[in-house]
């Protein structure tokens, strides 16, 4: 069976690609699985505790998810300030730059530097599902999906417009995403989305535990065709909207 829930993004939505680097980070269109499976882990904890998370982590990790994509995204290309790390020492030196608002030199455990960053703001409503076999865990997903506050980078809030509903078949207009071949239109965006793999266990997931994860073992990368096409680009910013409604897959 099938729990489904529609949200709306109140706030700019930004999910760097788990390819990106420091210095350069393009956005997802489209909250991934895994990020959709972390917001419900941590609904999870913060409702019915860190054992009911734990018991429950497996079968949540290896459900199918499906997502209704909004009708259009409108992704901001923007260069922020941000501090990073310096590699050599900390002391100031001959040469740091004085901040104008501050006054203070460019010194210290940071350094001052510039990165590409975008920020998509998602118009209109979206809608997540995912696969589940038993009622309790229905019933479970019921009360988490409401608990979802954000997607993606911290501040990326989202909320719910409607009550989750479950069905027996996957609602229409809904895309799988398990990266499992299927036909798609030439107009498509073929993107890879992260997904919990199943050796991911409750200790990897948890940031608390010190368990490091891996790429291709613990996360996973399925690539989905995404029913988006560039509507209009300039230096700023670049408008997608959505060229096909995906079909009901089975």
């Amino acid at each position: 069976m099938w729990v489904a829930a529609n949200y709306t993004a109140t706030t700019l939505f930004s999910l760097r690609l788990s390819t990106a680097t420091a210095s350069g980070a393009r956005t997802h269109l489209v909250p991934t699985p895994y990020t959709i499976k972390m917001a419900l882990l941590d609904a999870a904890c913060r409702l019915d505790g860190v054992n009911i998370a734990r018991e429950n982590w497996e079968w949540l990790r290896g459900s199918v998810v499906a997502l209704r994509p909004a009708e259009r995204v409108v992704v901001n290309n923007t260069f922020i300030k941000i501090l990073r790390p310096r590699r050599k020492d900390s002391k100031s030196k001959e040469g740091d730059v004085e901040d104008s608002d501050t006054g203070s030199a460019d010194a210290g455990f940071f350094g001052r530097t510039i990165a590409y960053r975008e920020f998509a703001q998602i118009d209109g409503v979206f809608g997540i599902a995912l696969e589940v076999q038993w009622d309790e865990h229905a019933l479970l997903l019921n009360r988490w999906l409401p608990m979802i506050q954000y997607l993606g980078k911290r501040g990326g809030f989202v909320q719910m417009v409607s009550e989750p509903a479950t069905s027996d078949n996957l609602p229409q207009d809904y895309l799988l995403l398990d990266g499992k071949p299927r036909p798609f239109d030439l107009d498509a965006m073929l993107t890879q989305l992260d997904d919990a793999g199943d050796e991911l266990t409750f200790e990897h997931a948890n940031i608390y535990s010190g368990e490091k994860m891996t790429i291709g073992k613990h996360r996973l990368f399925r690539t989905v065709a995404l029913p988006y096409q560039v509507a209009r680009s300039s230096r700023g910013y670049t408008a997608y909207r959505l060229v096909r409604k995906p079909e009901d897959q089975e």
